[in-house]
């Protein structure tokens, strides 16, 4: 009897595990359909009965997400399973509540479910067109000044004469024929692949001591350069464009960013004094900005509350709608979350707060941390600094978002204007924020992905069972 010819294993990954598949299929499945029960839940509070638009959305959702996990279980199989149901719920509870605050204000209060779920499947089209084009990320580090300069172009762009737009006042728009994008929400990745592709080229000079303070080794005044341009950068956006929210999401992360790749406490340190330092003077010289703080500092002064613009009357309102929700909330559809202004946008979180209570919030909020977690365990997982680096910048700026918008609207620290990610309703931190997942679901797949030895061994183990 002739021996039975041994094919050599393909290079190509094993395939997931059918059982491993089908559980993240099953909590996507479990996403949408929390998502339906709280759509039906918003109809039965407000007039008595099941929303006829409940299918529309649900099944709508559930396609978006369904054609998602498709393109993931191709060209990402060993991504980390919980990332993508996590994303699903977050997105689908906030079309929940910008459905809620549409109905309540008769749809005459700017909400638009139905332009947020366009969006949402636009981000699901950006989502897996990243994951389709970008096979391997690495390749992104040979992008590392080219992303640099483009971010800072998106930085500087609304200040350009004509397309620049102020609105609200803050100079963060772009638009043209009454399209508009805020350009910020894509610098901000961007300028984090410049900032750990340039971390890991520079990091063993960063990482040098010089004279000790303390406890404390300060790093030499050499060295400085990139943490005061960084500092300068977010000065300028804070100063020109009033945007206290992205001057603090970009300095904040490229400080986090610097620790990570040096391990340097000091480097946090110095960013702490440098960015309270330059937030004391601007406050002093520009109105804008003493503005904000003195909301933040007087927030039930009534001379504040009636001003036209940055006044307290949006966080006072938020409070106290939060204030009514109390532990376990009013019910969906049962509160007034309508009386806070922008609700559906940069008070979302107060929204939900009223008509979910505390718990609901908690609940909110450890769903994001749950997220953050799986970024950072990427982070760990990664094979080389520029993934560690990169996965880490990611999962640190969804962290800190999530803290300066929570911290803003609880008055722990001045509003910013920044927006809940995956549920205000706007495109441009939609679309910015499911590339980010795209990002992580990419590295995740390449963390997890088995070694080329233990494909083989699973490759020649299945040849001999046959």
């Amino acid at each position: 009897m002739s021996a039975p010819t041994v094919s050599t294993p393909s290079a190509e990954p094993v395939a997931l595990p059918a059982k491993r598949r089908m559980a993240q299929l099953v909590m996507l499945a479990f996403a949408v359909l929390i998502v339906m029960a709280a759509y039906a839940a918003v109809g039965l509070g407000i007039d008595g009965k099941i929303p006829s638009g409940m299918l529309t959305y649900g099944l709508g959702l559930g396609g978006f997400m369904l054609a998602a996990y498709l393109v993931l279980a191709r060209f990402a199989p060993w991504a980390d399973p919980l990332i993508l149901p996590l994303v699903t719920l977050i997105n689908g509870l906030g079309l929940v509540m910008i459905y809620r605050l549409e109905v309540g204000a008769g749809g005459e209060g700017g909400a638009s479910a139905t332009n947020q779920l366009l969006w949402t499947a636009v981000g699901v089209v950006v989502f897996a067109v990243t994951l389709i084009v970008l096979r391997d990320h690495r390749a992104l580090q040979r992008l590392t000044y080219t992303a640099g300069a483009l971010g800072l172009l998106l930085l500087i762009s609304p200040l350009i004469p004509f397309i620049g737009q102020e609105i609200n006042g803050a100079r963060i728009w772009i638009g043209a024929g009454g399209f508009t994008l805020q350009p910020a929400e894509l610098a901000k990745l961007a300028l984090i692949i410049f900032f750990a592709g340039y971390l890991v080229a520079k990091r063993d000079v960063l990482a040098l001591a010089g004279r000790r303070l303390l406890f404390i080794d300060l790093p030499r005044a050499r060295d400085l350069g990139p943490i005061l341009i960084t500092w300068g950068l977010s000065l300028g956006v804070l100063i020109l464009q009033k945007d206290l929210g992205s001057s603090l999401l970009i300095f904040g992360t490229f400080i986090a960013m610097l620790y990570i790749a040096t391990q340097r406490t000091s480097w946090v340190l110095i960013g702490i004094l440098l960015f309270a330092g330059g937030t004391i003077v601007a406050s002093s010289i520009f109105s804008h900005v003493a503005a904000r703080v003195e909301v933040f500092l007087n927030p039930e002064d009534p001379a504040l509350y009636y001003r036209e613009l940055g006044g307290s009357a949006q966080l006072l309102e938020g409070l106290f709608g939060m204030s009514q929700g109390g532990v376990l909330g009013t019910g969906l559809g049962q509160g007034h979350p309508g009386l806070i202004p922008l609700a559906f946008s940069d008070f979302i979180f107060a929204a939900i707060g009223e008509e979910l209570g505390l718990t609901g919030l908690m609940a909110l909020l450890m769903i994001y941390g749950l997220l953050v977690e799986r970024g950072l365990r990427t982070a760990l997982a990664a094979r080389d600094p520029f993934s560690k680096l990169l996965a880490g910048g990611l999962s640190f700026i969804l962290a800190w978002q999530v803290f300066i918008i929570v911290g803003g609207v609880t008055n722990l620290i001045p509003l910013t204007g920044l927006v809940t990610p995956f549920m205000s309703q706007g495109g441009s931190a939609l679309l910015a924020n499911w590339i980010l997942i795209a990002l992580l679901v990419r590295m995740s797949d390449a963390a997890r992905k088995p070694p080329p030895q233990a494909i083989q061994d699973e490759g020649l183990t299945q040849v001999f069972q046959r």
